[in-house]
This record gives C-alpha cells, structure tokens and sequence, in this order.
C-alpha cells in the first residue's frame, strides 16, 4: 500500500479538504507543532490502494533573509546589500518547526498532492514543501511520477473531487516569479529604508515614527495619496454663475429647467442672459423625445472590485476585507477570493450555485423568478486565466457568519445573483425648452423593468419627479428666473477605493498585496484614515513623497514598479530569464540609490522646514554621566534622549513610559538611571542610558535594562534582585521591582510573566540566602502590624517565594498586559547567571527549578 502525503495552505482547509475526500471516514491527530493537525484515512490513488496523511503548512514556509552579519544597520554600507550581501531562506516562523514537522511526517512517504493556494505565491509554497519533503520521502522506482498539483478554486464536494481526479504539476516559472519579487523587494526596501531612518532620525525629534520606510510599491502608493493632497493645496476656487429657470406646467406645479449653457464664469455675460431671458413671458417647448435606456448588470465580481465595494459601500478597509474573504473561503462558503478575471467559465454551474440561494428570506423571491423564468447569460467579462470570478459557494445565514463575515458573504451573494439576472430598463424623456434666445432642458426616467436593481437596490434609478405631457410649440408660463452664484470647489481626499483603482491601472501591486501596500503606508504613520475613508498624508508621508520628486521622480512614480512586474509576469510565463531580470533591476535601483545618498541634500531641506532638530526638541529628563547637563527625553517613536552639549542620542525602550528614577545613578558611567514602564498591570524596570546603549559586560547585549545587568554589587542590578528561574520561559530570570511597593511584584526580564506578592508589604529585600530545595534567591519581607497577614501577629519572614508554606496564598501568577508588543531586551543566552555552575556572587539566584520542576509551582500559582 502507498503512502501519500497531501497538504494544504492553512489548518482549517486541509481539514475540509480530508472531510470531503475521505467522505467523513478519517481519523485526526494534532502534529508536532500543535499548530497543524494531521488527518489519516485509506482510499485509492491512481488505481491502487493508498494511506493518505492530509495535513498543513501556516502559509510561507520560508522567508528570505540576508546572512547573520548584513542584519546589523551599524556595521553594513546599505549600498552592499544591492549585490554583495548574501540572501538566505530562513523559516517564516521558527516557532512552528514547519520544516522539522513536514519532514517527521513525510518521511517514508511515496507520494506527495500539494493543495496550496492556486496562485503564484501558492507555486512558491509548493516548491519549500517539496524543499523540505522530498529527502524524506521514499525514493521513486525508475521513472515513477510522485509529485501532483492539484488545482481547485472552491472547497466544494465537486471542485475538490475533480481537483483529485485531474492532478496536474507545481509550476516552477510561477514559483521563480514570487523569488524574483521577493529578493527584488528586500535588497531595494532595506537599502533605502536602512539609509534614510538612519540618516533622518538622528537629526529630527518630532519625526513620529520608529521606521522610515521605502517600499517599490509602497512608495508609489503613497505618491498617489499625496497627489491628490497637493491638487487640493494649490487649489484656487473659481467664481461661475449658473441661469436657473422654472416653469408651471400646471397652477400648483413647478419644473426645475438647466440651462443648456451650464456656467458662465464672467458676472456681466451672466447678468446680460439673465436680463434677455427676464424679458420673456412664456417657455416654449423646443422638442419632446423619448429613449429606452438600459443600465447593464454587472460583471461577475473579481478582487478588486471586490475590495472597492468593501471599503466603499462596507466601511472595511482592504486588508479587513481580505481577511474575512480567506475566512469565508476556507470555511467553503465563497469560491476563492484572490483572482483577476470577471468572466465565468463555459463550464461553470451557474443554476446550480442560484438554486444553492433559493431558500434565503432576503432574496428567495428573485433566485426562485430568476430560476423559473430562465437565467440571463453573464456579460463577457475578462479572463485572466486564474480562477474563476468570487462567487458563493453554499447558503448561508446572519446567525452563522456574523458582523463583517456576513456584510461581505451579502454584497458576493447578490452580486452574483445580479450578474444573471436582466439589465434595468427606463424610458428617459427629455424636453428643450426655449427662453427667448437661451435654451433649457429637463430630464425624466421612468423604470420599465427594474432586472438587477432588485437585487443591488443601491443601483437603482432615482425616483424623479414626473414630466409634464407636452408636444413641440406647447407654452408654459414661467415661474422664476434667477442667476446662481457658485464656487468650483477642491477635489476630495482619495478614498482607499479610489487608491485601488489607480493601483490596477497603474500595475502598482497584485489583486494579494494591493492590501498590503494600503495597510502598510497607513501603519508607517505616511496617511491617516478619515471620515469616509478617506486616506490624507501625514506631514511625514508629504515631505517624503516631495523629497523623491526633487530628487528622482522614478522612486515614487509608478512607472518603474509597474516595468518591473511585467518583467516578473514574464518570469511566470516562462518568457523572460529569472535571473538577468533580477540583475537588470538590481543594477537600475543601485544606480538610483547611489543618487540619492549623493542628493539627500535636497530632501534634508524639506525636512528642515517641517521637523524640528533633535537639539529643540523633548523635555530635560536626566542628567548625562559625561556633562553632567541635563538630556532631554524625546517622546515621538521612537523615544530616546538626547544630549544637545555632546551632541549623543541615547535609544531607550518602546511602547512604554519613561521617567526619572530617584535620581540615582549608574556606579559606571554616572548617567542618571531611568524608568521604563508598561503601566501599573505590566513591567517596570529601570535602566542605565548609557549602558542600555553601550553594553558594559562581555554577557550583555544592547537592549539590556538593570533586570539584565550583571553588575555583582550595583543594587538594581539582575546580581542583586533575581529571585528565581522563570516559570514559563527557559531564558528568564524573575526579578524583584524594588519600585512596585506596597503591591509588590517579581518580573520576567524575558518574557511577560509577573508575579504579585506580599501586597501591603512595608519592605521586600532579596535575601543573601538560597532555598535548600530549588535555590532561588530567598526574600525577607517586613510587614505593618496593622496589616499583616502573616501567621501569630508575625510581622516579619524570610523564606522562599515557591516553596514556603507561610507565603504560599500571598504569591499570584499573572501577565503583564500588553496593550502593545512588549520591549524584549537582549536576545540570546541568559543573561546574569554569574560566575561557575549557575550562581551569581553571594550564591543567591537559583540555576534550577524545583526537583518535580513545574509540578511543584502549580501548587503556588494556580
């Protein structure tokens, strides 16, 4: 019996998949990672009998990376990583031992189906399972095939079934493409980005953000925004006056007539009609004419639009919107939401997914017309050539999907039912009238057969008022004639609708990464979201843009980008070279970033006019250990301080508060120590600024508050105030907050466990001496007689914190909350551990947890 690996994109699609192709007979197991679970069952496979083992990856397998030493931004030319700097695959997410986990189930396999995503960046995954897989997996006999594609759109009993009978090969051109992009938007992304927040941060105070970000797409994207923003700006509103007339077909009646010259923008010309036309008594009607019209229903619905209407119609911003259409597919309820093409397959079932809808209350009445009265062939829509147009897939209800999921299910629903059904017609009628020499019009519409409208009431024709019965010579009396004052007025903001229109036709992104570049330049703080979602540039985010187009329009233009990835199509199609593409781009944007280090002058003007010197900026917090003057704490991302005497910036820890601490200093450097903190659920710790910077040990890293620090006498240091082992993580040590009284606490100087003791306590000190059983730092806590909790009116004990029965209901594990990512300190081995086996000088931190290890701490700290 063979043995067939198959796998899919996410955990919750190879689940599907498995239900449908074992017919509900499969036995499921979780797999190594605890992310991935792994389904089993028998069937058959290319007419033999098989085990199939149907499990998952969590999206990329890999991620591309430069080589250990070309990650540090101090010790590396950004110019390098153009060429020299060496690219590696490294895993997307070390965590989830992806390539141990594929390999401990593929091995001693024979065959392997990959069910990822249909499209380019699904091939890429296709190729690192099969990177990961195939040294594993049993060797093939002579010629025998082992590798099968399989090609679905929707997670239907059908498309899967046939997607298993037609299985086809992984396409390595589409696979080199998503290479080509990826390598492409690393080396370009970083050497700008490396050179420009490096460059600008360090003279700028108020430049509120962490990171300075170029992207070949995000930059572009963020072009369009300011675009808009600069037409608005040099907007100058022009005066136009409008001729308004009014007629009374009837005594009690009045018609609304536009004047068939529309403007006029000179106020004598204006006043002179208006003087001709006041002259007349009565309108006369120039011609009647009658036209049936039609509004053609829509084309079937592809991503984009999709993402337009979301944000437009929905209120959810693209990559929202996304999310919940991968949601809504992986649960089988919509065909597959990433594709270009708006025109449905010869071969698709469009009864069958109509009759799907029949028993729906909001629109049973039309699918169950549609289906008896026939269904009207779709428009002739584009076909891409990928997958077929978004459509639902089965019935769904409010109750099931919820908010969002089911708002987005709703709109795919009836549009779909709107792209078969009839096209809206109304009869339009239109009078010209004249007014002694100047001629008027007036319009009507009158439904005839509403078709789609029904459906997409939102498209509907206006309800006007009814046009009086008239024939050529007929008179009216004229009601009023006035002249109009009005103003032409600034264009708006761009919607993120109207964003991701111009990105399509511009070529700027794909239907998958549109979001991404939308969602990035608003997280980088270059627009922000408005009322309408409406996206208006930050003062970052202008000065940025201006500065490319002083200095070379290309970089924010979206010519080059939208060049390129015709250039990465042509890799997909296997009709250009993947690897002189990759070197005739590099070689084009190495030109331009050599350039633009030469002329960063030019956008250093700008920032000059709208950012201030770090020099002014910030608030005089404490003093530097080198002049003794006070430096002055900048809060905007990323927050450091800054001595404007030695003209030194000092980076402190993010998303958290920093004050003076006690005005105490390092014993090293004499800087004033500082306080970071999460707030009151979280950590505090506090650091030295100069050492936090510049490590002062061969054991530290920089990043290191006094939590880490492995100074043996300092009295904030880790030396002094670690207690005990982290219970959680394996690197931590928890350390006492001298500063957290009277709700005393210990904390992970790694990870974002908190422990909460002795509240009320009047003095918490580290002891000198270990616990006998786990050799954790021992405490001496001092309580107020009046509020002791301790046993016999005790007011004072020393003993352990995990194994004294006196402290065992005065101790409570929590986490710190962590309302942004927390500050991580230094990476690596741990840190503090002092000199031989584990201990620290004074013999006080424990190496090792208890002997029954996280048994013995439940006790304590459930």
């Amino acid at each position: 019996m063979r043995t067939v690996l198959m796998v899919a994109e996410k955990p919750s699609l190879a689940q599907s998949i498995a239900k449908i192709l074992s017919r509900g007979n499969m036995s499921s197991h979780k797999g190594l990672n605890g992310a991935c679970s792994v389904h089993e069952y028998t069937g058959s496979f290319m007419g033999q009998s098989a085990h199939f083992k149907m499990t998952s990856v969590c999206g990329h397998v890999m991620t591309l990376d430069f080589i250990g030493k070309y990650n540090s931004w101090d010790k590396v030319d950004p110019a390098e990583l153009f060429s020299k700097a060496p690219t590696e695959k490294k895993e997307a997410n070390p965590k989830l031992t992806m390539v141990k986990f594929l390999q401990v189930e593929g091995r001693g396999c024979d065959c392997i189906v990959l069910w990822l995503d249909c499209d380019k960046e699904g091939e890429n995954i296709c190729f690192e399972v099969l990177d990961a897989v195939l040294p594993v997996m049993n060797k093939p006999r002579g010629m025998e095939r082992t590798i099968y594609r399989a090609k679905f759109s929707s997670i239907t009993d059908t498309d899967i079934c046939n997607a298993m009978n037609h299985l086809g090969e992984p396409n390595r051109n589409e696979a080199l493409s998503v290479d080509a992009r990826q390598e492409l938007d690393l080396r370009i992304g970083c050497a700008f980005t490396r050179f420009q927040t490096k460059y600008f941060q360090g003279k700028y105070g108020n430049l509120d953000s962490s990171l300075i970000s170029f992207g070949p797409c995000q930059t572009p994207t963020l072009g369009f925004c300011v675009e808009r923003h600069d037409k608005i700006q040099s907007f100058k509103p022009e005066t136009y006056w409008v001729l308004q007339a009014k007629v009374n077909p009837e005594k009690e009646s009045s018609l609304t007539l536009d004047w068939d010259r529309v403007r006029v923008f000179d106020r004598e010309v204006a006043q002179m009609f208006l003087n001709i036309t006041k002259m007349a008594k009565e309108a006369k009607v120039e011609s009647v004419s009658k036209k049936e019209k039609m509004k053609q229903r829509p084309l079937a619905l592809n991503t984009v639009e999709m993402l337009r209407v979301a944000s437009a119609a929905l209120g959810m911003g693209p990559q929202h919107a996304m999310q919940i259409a991968e949601r809504l597919y992986t649960q089988g309820y919509i065909s597959y939401p990433r594709t270009e093409t708006t025109h449905y397959p010869e071969n698709f079932d469009l009864k069958g997914c109509l009759r799907q809808q029949a028993n729906n209350p909001y629109w049973a009445e039309t699918v169950k017309a549609l289906l008896s009265e026939g269904i009207n062939r779709p428009r002739k829509g584009h076909d891409a050539g990928d997958h077929p147009p978004i459509t639902p897939m089965r019935a769904a209800t409010e109750a099931e999907l919820g908010g969002d999921g089911w708002r987005l299910y709703e709109y795919i629903t009836r549009h779909f039912i709107a792209t078969v059904s009839a096209d809206c017609k109304y009869l339009q009628t239109t009078i010209s009238f004249s007014i002694g020499p100047e001629r008027f019009t007036c319009v009507g519409k009158v439904v005839t057969s509403p078709g789609f409208t029904e459906i997409m009431p939102w498209h509907s024709i206006p309800l006007e008022e009814s046009l009086p019965h008239c024939e050529k010579g007929d008179l009216f009396p004229i009601g009023e004639i006035k002249l109009l004052e009005k103003q032409t007025s600034p264009p708006d903001y761009l919607t993120e609708a109207e964003l991701i229109t111009l990105m399509e036709k511009h070529g700027i992104g794909t239907d998958a990464s549109i979001p991404v570049h939308i969602n990035n330049i608003c997280q980088r703080n270059y627009v922000t979201v408005e009322s309408g979602r409406r996206l208006k540039p930050t003062n970052l985010g202008i000065v940025l843009v201006h500065g490319y187009y002083k200095i070379d329009a290309e970089l924010v233009l979206p010519t080059i980008r939208s060049a390129v990835e015709k250039q990465l199509n042509l890799i997909a199609l296997g009709k250009a070279n993947y690897h002189q593409v990759l070197e005739h781009t590099l070689d084009i944007f190495k030109r331009k970033f050599h350039y633009f280090v030469d002329s960063i002058a030019g956008m250093d003007e700008l920032m000059e006019v709208s950012f201030s010197p770090l020099a002014a900026t910030g608030k005089p917090l404490s003093r530097c250990g080198k002049c003794h003057r006070f430096m002055k704490y900048i809060q905007a991302k990323p927050s450091r301080l800054h001595c404007s005497h030695c003209d030194d910036t000092y980076s402190l820890p993010q998303n958290g508060t920093i004050k003076l601490y006690k005005e105490l200093r390092c014993p090293l450097d004499d800087f004033e120590l500082v306080l970071w903190s999460s707030g009151s659920r979280g950590k505090s710790y506090p650091l030295c600024p100069y050492c936090y910077n510049h490590p002062p040990f061969r054991d530290m890293k920089k990043g290191m508050g006094c939590n880490e620090c492995t100074h043996p006498t300092c009295q904030h240091s880790l030396s002094m105030l670690g207690i005990g082992q982290c219970v959680e993580c394996e690197n931590g040590i928890l350390v006492l907050d001298s500063t957290s009284g009277p709700k005393w606490k210990m904390a992970c100087n790694k990870c974002n466990v908190i422990v909460h003791f002795f509240e009320n306590a009047h003095k918490v000190r580290v002891s000198p001496e270990t616990c006998d059983l786990c050799e954790a730092a021992l405490v001496d806590v001092d309580f107020n007689k009046a509020k002791s909790p301790l046993p016999g009116d005790e007011t004072q004990h020393s003993g352990c914190v995990f194994c004294d029965p006196v402290f065992q209901d005065l101790v409570e594990l929590k986490h710190a909350a962590m309302r942004h990512p927390m500050h991580r300190g230094g990476q690596g081995k741990r840190q503090g551990r002092g000199r031989g086996k584990g201990r620290r000088p004074g013999g006080r931190l424990n190496s090792k947890k208890p002997k029954d290890k996280m048994a013995a701490l439940a006790a304590y700290f459930v």
